[in-house]
């Protein structure tokens, strides 16, 4: 029964990884990007495989069952994703106001440009 259980996690890391080649291949997502959901996948995998490295990190929080140990890891591992894409749109948008304003100042000066050569 253990075994498969041990079986899914392995076979459910290798879609993952596979979903993650296919969507770098596809330029769907960028390789920075990518180490990020690898390096997740890899943690809970590695928790999800070698389940005495789980009973020992359950232990040592304090939780009784060690499942629950893994998805408090897989929860972690979101909010750490969750955090670094917040400041990636929050940088973007910060440079998409200043592009914006560039945009805004060029063509107030090409507009300028344009009405003194029609004046001329």
């Amino acid at each position: 029964m253990n075994h498969r259980i041990d079986i899914l996690a392995i076979l459910g890391s290798l879609f993952l990884c596979f979903l993650i080649l296919e969507l770098i291949r596809k330029k769907r997502l960028m390789e920075r990007y990518a180490l990020l959901w690898f390096a997740s996948v890899l943690i809970i995998t590695l928790f999800a495989v070698w389940r005495s490295l789980l009973d020992k990190l359950a232990a040592v929080l304090g939780i009784y069952y060690a499942p629950s140990a893994l998805f408090l890891l897989a929860l972690f591992c979101g909010l750490v994703l969750v955090l670094h894409f917040t400041l990636v749109i929050s940088k973007l948008t910060e440079q998409n106001k200043t592009l914006t304003q560039s945009v805004a100042l060029l063509k107030n000066k090409v507009d300028s440009i344009a009405e003194h050569v029609q004046c001329e």
